[in-house]
């Protein structure tokens, strides 16, 4: 199958650059609300399903006994920016564990917002907390600590942690993830392949509770109700899953992954979606949502107009001058139904 072209990039008056991919929103029994392109196809979620990772983290109580608030739940589903705030949680995650940097496995890159890298830069060298996965890698190591294992290898998928986190991302989505699915993220931690149309399936689940068990449930509720809370920890200043969870609310819970995943959660219409660009564009998949916030949620004026910058962004030069903009196209307007 060749997926449709879903996003263009505009320069002027004409198209200088085309997305395509694959779109699946559908509810938590598999009815499906749409689907373009080929949504059976597996597909590496990366990040955009650490709220998924992270439910065992709270099922288990290892929230609970670290006494785990909002932020750090919030920091263990994030994607952060490396800003100040968020390497104070991780910090303090670790610490509750009575661990430090030293045990995170997830590497070092410097900080993705630039005022933070740019602040480091005069004043030291990053370290492993400045990864974007540290709050995720945090929990990892604090749920080693609430079971009773050996935290050494946590990363590793036939530690009991990752087999632990594997069980309940079958349960939720209900792929059958295989060993010839796994591959090995930029975080060193396992990612699995799973068909797009069940990753939308799962997030349905985790955004509505509906076909999980009730402890399942209500950890998936807590997640929730944390990054609606603590929005600016699941990413950073600016950054689209902020702003948008920031503007909705608990009325949507949203999560980009690399390579041109975004996944997320319609809690009062039921509705999971995810979507993958080809071409691992993240701008495309980031326009692909906000293109089905406006269309599936009823939004006040407000909504719309905080929307409007995520749904067609505008492109400008060195100077400022407005130059093109991102769009989807037709295919994406006219295929939604409800």
């Amino acid at each position: 199958m060749t997926d449709p072209v879903l996003v263009e990039i505009l320069r002027g008056a004409l198209v200088e650059s085309r997305h395509r991919g694959a779109v699946a929103v559908i509810d938590a029994d598999g009815q499906m609300a749409l689907a373009m392109g080929d949504v059976a196809r597996p597909v590496y979620p990366r990040s955009a399903v650490k709220a998924l990772q992270a439910i065992p983290l709270v099922e288990e109580g290892a929230a609970g006994r670290f006494g785990f608030g909002d932020e750090e739940l919030a920091l263990a589903c994030a994607s952060h920016a490396g800003e100040p705030g968020h390497l104070a949680v991780v910090e303090r995650m670790l610490a509750k564990a009575r661990l430090d940097v030293s045990a995170l496995r997830c590497g070092t890159h410097w900080p993705s917002a630039q005022a933070a890298a740019l602040a480091l830069a005069r004043s030291g060298t990053a370290s492993a907390l400045h990864n974007n996965c540290s709050g995720k890698h945090a929990g990892f190591l604090c749920l080693a600590c609430a079971m009773g294992v050996d935290h050494a290898d946590y990363f590793r998928p036939e530690h009991p942690v990752q087999r632990r986190v594997r069980a309940v991302l079958e349960d939720v989505t209900g792929a059958d993830l295989t060993p010839d699915r796994c591959g090995i993220d930029g975080c060193s931690a396992p990612t699995w392949a799973i068909p797009l149309q069940s990753l939308a399936r799962g997030f349905a689940r985790f955004g509505t509770g509906q076909g999980l068990a009730p402890a399942r449930a209500a950890a998936a509720a807590r997640l929730r109700q944390a990054c609606a809370h603590k929005p600016w920890h699941v990413a950073g200043t600016g950054r689209f899953c902020t702003e948008i969870m920031r503007t909705f609310g608990p009325r949507v819970f949203v999560k980009t992954g690399a390579e041109g995943v975004c996944c997320g959660a319609f809690p009062e219409q039921g509705l999971g979606i995810a979507v993958k660009c080809d071409d691992g564009a993240g701008r495309a998949a980031q326009v692909i949502m906000a293109a089905l916030i406006a269309r599936f949620l009823p939004l006040s004026e407000g909504e719309r107009t905080a929307l409007a910058p995520f749904a067609r962004p505008r492109l400008h030069n060195w100077n400022g001058f407005e130059v093109g903009a991102i769009s989807v196209t037709d295919a994406i307007n006219g295929g939604l139904r409800r």
